[in-house]
Order: C-alpha cells, then sequence, then structure tokens
C-alpha cells in the first residue's frame, strides 16, 4: 500500500483490539507492518463476528481479525522456541533508518523485554500497550466499569450498571498507538534516540473522563452525575418518534441550532412565553437542559404528526443539527448505494464477502486503499527471505522444524 508513510517498517506482536489497531491505522498510511503471530494463530483469530454467523465450522474467518489486520503481513511462527524467539528478535531489530520499530502487548515474554532489545538495536521505536500501568491485565469493558461510564448510562431511574457495547477506549488507545510511534519517529530523526513508549488501557480512559471534565464535576459535587436515558447532559438533545414509527436524534447546542429547532417546528411563540412564564433564557445551554422534558413535550407533537421522510426534509431545510436511527443494515444498504466512500467490500480468504474500511484520513480527498485481508502465515516465507536474507534451503529447514508455520497460498 502507497501512503505518507511508505517505507517505514514496523512490527507488531499484538493481539485483540488495541494494538492491532494501532498497526492497521499505520498500514492504512503506507508503512509495511509484519504481525508475528504463533503457530495456529493468537486468541483472537477465530474471534466473533464470524462468517456465517457461528453456525459454521470453528475454522470460520473472522471478521473481526480478518478486518482489524488488513494490510499487515502475517508471519507465524513457535515463538516457544528458541529459534522462533531468534527470528522475531532479528525482525524486530533489523538494521536500516526505517526500520526498527515494534508494537506489543505481549506479557511475561523475558526475551521480549525492552532492556534485552535494545541491546540489539538501542535506537529500538518501542511501544507496548499495558491493561493498567502497573501490569495488571485489563480489557476495555473493565475499564470502562472502573471509570464509572456504566453508572450514568441509560433510562433514568435505573439501577443496575449498563455496559457500552463498542470498545472505545481500545479503539482510542489503537490511535494512540500510532500517535505515539509517530512521535518517537520523529524524535529519533531528531536526535537518534530509541524510545520506550508504556500505554495502558486505564490511563487512557481516565484521561478521557478526565479531559472531559467529568471526574472534576464529581470531584465538586461529592456524587455521579445522575442517568438521563438519551438526553444530551448540560444541553439540549434526545430522540423523537416519527409518525412511521422511525425515531430521530435531534440536538440544539446552539443558539442557531436552537433558533433553526424553533423555527421549523413552529414553536417560536410557544417558547417564548415559557421564557417569560418561568424567567428562563433557552438561548443558554444550561437552560435548555434544566427545561429539557418540558421543551421534549412541546415539540414532541411536531414530530409525531410527520413521517421520517418529510421530517428529514424540512430538519435539512432549516439546518437543524440531527441524526436518524438506524440500524447496521440500514449502513450496509446505504454503502451499497455508494453513500459512504470509507466503506469497502472485501473478499475474505475463504471466499466470504465482507464490508471493511479505508482509512478516515483523506488525502488530497482520497480515502486510499483499505490493504488486503491477512491470511495467518501467508508472508512468512518472504519476509524472513526479504528482511533477514535467509535462502530457500533455510526457510525450508525452519519450516521442516516446525520453527516457521507451513508454507500458505492466499
Amino acid at each position: 500500500m502507497s501512503g505518507p508513510l511508505e517505507n517505514l517498517h514496523v512490527v507488531e506482536c499484538a493481539s485483540f483490539v488495541a494494538g492491532p489497531t494501532g498497526g492497521m491505522t499505520l498500514a492504512q498510511l503506507g508503512a509495511s507492518v509484519i504481525r508475528v503471530d504463533p503457530l495456529g494463530g493468537n486468541s483472537d483469530h477465530r474471534r466473533w463476528p464470524v462468517a456465517g454467523g457461528g453456525a459454521g465450522p470453528v475454522d470460520a474467518e473472522s471478521y473481526y481479525w480478518d478486518s482489524l489486520n488488513k494490510g499487515k503481513r502475517s508471519v507465524e511462527v513457535d515463538l516457544r522456541s528458541e529459534e522462533g524467539r531468534e527470528l522475531v528478535t532479528a525482525l524486530i531489530t533489523a538494521p536500516g533508518p526505517d526500520r526498527g520499530v515494534l508494537i506489543d502487548n505481549v506479557v511475561g515474554r523475558r526475551w521480549m523485554a525492552n532492556s534485552e532489545l535494545v541491546r540489539r538495536r538501542p535506537d529500538l521505536i518501542h511501544l507496548r500497550v499495558q491493561g493498567h500501568p502497573d501490569g495488571r491485565p485489563a480489557v476495555d469493558y473493565t475499564v470502562n466499569a472502573e471509570i464509572g461510564i456504566p453508572q450514568i448510562t441509560g433510562p433514568e431511574g435505573g439501577g443496575a450498571p449498563v455496559n457500552h457495547v463498542l470498545p472505545a477506549w481500545d479503539l482510542v488507545t489503537g490511535l494512540s498507538v500510532s500517535t505515539g510511534v509517530l512521535a518517537a519517529l520523529h524524535e529519533r530523526a531528531r536526535t537518534g534516540r530509541g524510545s520506550y513508549i508504556e500505554l495502558a488501557l486505564a490511563d487512557v480512559a481516565l484521561a478521557g473522563v478526565a479531559n472531559l471534565g467529568w471526574l472534576s464535576e464529581a470531584a465538586e459535587r461529592g456524587h455521579d452525575r445522575p442517568r438521563h436515558g438519551n438526553h444530551v447532559y448540560g444541553s439540549f438533545g434526545v430522540d423523537f418518534a416519527c409518525s412511521d414509527g422511525s425515531r430521530v436524534m435531534v440536538v440544539a447546542l446552539t443558539p442557531g441550532q436552537w433558533t433553526a429547532l424553533k423555527s421549523v417546528t413552529g414553536t417560536d411563540e410557544v417558547f417564548t412565553a415559557l421564557e417569560h412564564a418561568l424567567g428562563a433564557d433557552l438561548t443558554l445551554e444550561a437552560e435548555r437542559y434544566r427545561l429539557r422534558d418540558t421543551i421534549a413535550a412541546i415539540l414532541k407533537p411536531w414530530f409525531a404528526a410527520r413521517d421520517s421522510a418529510t421530517v428529514e426534509h424540512e430538519l435539512d431545510a432549516a439546518r437543524v443539527l440531527w441524526g436518524r436511527y438506524q440500524g447496521m443494515t440500514d449502513v450496509v444498504a446505504a454503502h451499497r448505494d455508494g453513500r459512504h466512500p470509507v466503506l469497502a467490500d472485501q473478499t475474505l480468504p475463504d471466499g466470504s464477502p465482507a464490508v471493511t474500511a479505508r482509512s478516515p484520513l483523506r488525502w488530497n480527498g482520497e480515502h486510499g486503499e483499505p490493504g488486503r485481508p491477512p491470511v495467518l502465515g501467508r508472508d512468512t516465507e518472504p519476509v524472513l527471505a526479504e528482511v533477514l536474507g535467509l535462502s530457500s534451503n533455510e526457510i525450508a529447514g525452519l519450516r521442516d522444524r516446525g520453527v516457521i508455520g507451513a508454507a500458505r497460498a492466499g
């Protein structure tokens, strides 16, 4: 894949979401990313969702793994053998100004400790993804629980915590991985020094909620924010039902958006009277939030009297900030109609069709190619020949001894 990072070589020894997202981000910008897989694949190799919905064979292609690792080359190595470890170490520390970059999330592999690797390449750039900064394991769903998000998510009056299905902290961590690598490359270009960067998923989550001011608010008030269902906190925004059963989310963050919403719904005079009666100023976000239930009740009949097509037309004409609730099948249908250029169709190695994504960064108006889906171990032999200069006989010997995986087509 061509791109601004063309000729940059990265080795990735990571599984699940955060580390692979970082490597994929770099690959879609043109970097050559070699992911190192253990024999038979890592624990996420067949993770759901899979082709066939899980009703097919246990070795069904994983939409998850194939998409998070697209654009990378897979090298399949016996990481328990001394020969296998030496191969991986050599790949990580290979000479060259555009090499010597490692992304990993490994635990307990002393041979992959930064102190060991920098003996072979002092200017190594090594970014390690962790759960907690003290080394304890964590995943998105556990750190999200620990920072209080499920306690403020869900309907008003709800008792049990409500988990978020999107692994947002994993995705933010993955983008932080790519940012850290690029920052370290810039420093190495200036100073010749390498970097050892540790990035804990828990720290990313804590930084996220702290930077939004949520922890400051809790510290000041001495209690958690109450749940408000689908209402936007601190402003006005909530969902409405249309006459055909469709629902839309409408938001008015700014005075201009609030004016547009009043105008299209013909409620300007009603809200003026409400302001006079209650001594309120609805041009202020805080006031719109305080009176959110009253505002929603006034607006509700306008939406209930119109089908979703009419609502869409009128809200768009008035430049109201809104969005339609829809399922992922609707998103796929819109993609089929050509409405989402960032999405791309692919065929997985077993022939299954898939929908994946290009880089959301548009360079000179273009998203670029998504990158081909990986095949476990497909690139083992060409990578060993290209990077380490091994001959075909040497590679055959490694295969015969079980140090590398069997030759794979694809």
